[in-house]
């Protein structure tokens, strides 16, 4: 049995996993990014993700046969570096020489954490068996990977894909990239409690207050949970949001035409109470409606092991 190491940096937590070759994952950790101590920090965090991960798994590292990285951005994967990471604040990182000089004689291989983890759902997940398929993580930010024919769409210039940073709202929400109104600012986790936030400031007194008041801070099921109870506020957000996340849906379908479309991420833990009003609204908006073979829309069935999986199994490709 041949072995590979996966690692998936995201905003919040580094997660490292030793993966066979069939795609399944033997063992697993996961530390604290803490982006905002810088490069170095995270380059030490990731390395200790690692041989963690390969001390619990049981296997010398000398079995591993590739390391893969996905790191939210935009990078040169052919010479190891993250040229820009927005939610990270990395320019021109070389994390791949960096780990290699570090686990002497491994092969690092550098990829977007979004196509990372679209590469997992397709091998081993919700688009396991699919031709073309396109993965949405609403998480921090929004990321996505497409694979046509099988391959992870990377684009001319290894940005490919960047579905969170194409515009839904002229002049609207700043997101982090530097434009405005991007999906990402309004389909993320993010934007989530950003439009709780918003919609308690209107409403001071309301029920969304008090259960921030009860919970200590605003979470990206506050509205959700609000609405559940009938909140009227809590239902106002709730129905913003996934108008939002359903423009950008609609849009990338649109363009991609995919057999199938896995949205991921903490938000998708709401089931149906996210999954029915989405696909209704999609259904009305696509160009396609009257196919008779539309874009299923499902959840992840990987959560938090896709990244780590595409990671590892890019060794393997």
């Amino acid at each position: 049995m041949k072995y590979y190491i996966g690692v998936d940096i995201g905003g919040t937590n580094v997660k490292a996993g030793v993966v066979d070759e069939n795609a399944q994952l033997v063992a697993h950790v996961s530390l604290k990014t803490k982006a905002k101590d810088g490069y170095q920090s995270v380059l030490k965090t990731v390395k200790q993700a690692i041989e963690q991960a390969t001390e619990l798994s049981g296997e010398p590292i000398e079995r591993i046969k590739t390391i893969g990285i996905g790191c939210p951005g935009s990078m040169d994967s052919e010479k190891g570096v993250v040229l820009y990471s927005n939610n990270l604040g990395w320019k021109n990182a070389p994390l791949a020489k960096d780990l290699s000089e570090y686990f002497t004689g491994k092969r690092i291989i550098l990829e977007n954490d979004a196509n990372a983890a679209a590469y997992g759902e397709y091998l081993a997940g919700a688009a396991k068996g699919a031709t073309n398929a396109v993965v949405l993580t609403l998480g921090t930010g929004v990321g996505a990977g497409v694979i046509i024919n099988g391959e992870i769409y990377k684009g001319s210039n290894n940005a490919g894909g960047e579905i969170g940073h194409t515009v839904i709202e002229v002049d609207g929400a700043q997101c982090t990239c530097g434009r405005k109104g991007c999906f990402e600012a309004y389909a993320s986790a993010t934007g989530l409690v950003r439009m709780t936030d918003e919609m308690i400031e209107k409403y001071p007194t309301g029920r969304l207050h008090e259960m921030v008041d009860r919970d200590g801070k605003i979470s990206a099921r506050t509205a959700f949970n609000a609405a559940k109870l009938g909140d009227p506020e809590g239902m106002e957000v709730v129905s913003k949001y996934i108008k939002y996340l359903a423009c950008g849906i609609t849009n990338v379908i649109n363009i991609f035409q995919p057999d199938i479309l896995c949205i991921g991420g903490g938000v998708c833990n709401e089931g149906d109470n996210l999954l029915k009003p989405l696909k209704s609204l999609v259904a009305k908006e696509i160009y396609s409606k009257d196919s008779k073979k539309n874009t299923e829309i499902v959840i992840c069935t990987l959560a938090n092991e896709a990244g780590m999986i595409g990671s590892a199994m890019l060794g393997k490709k």
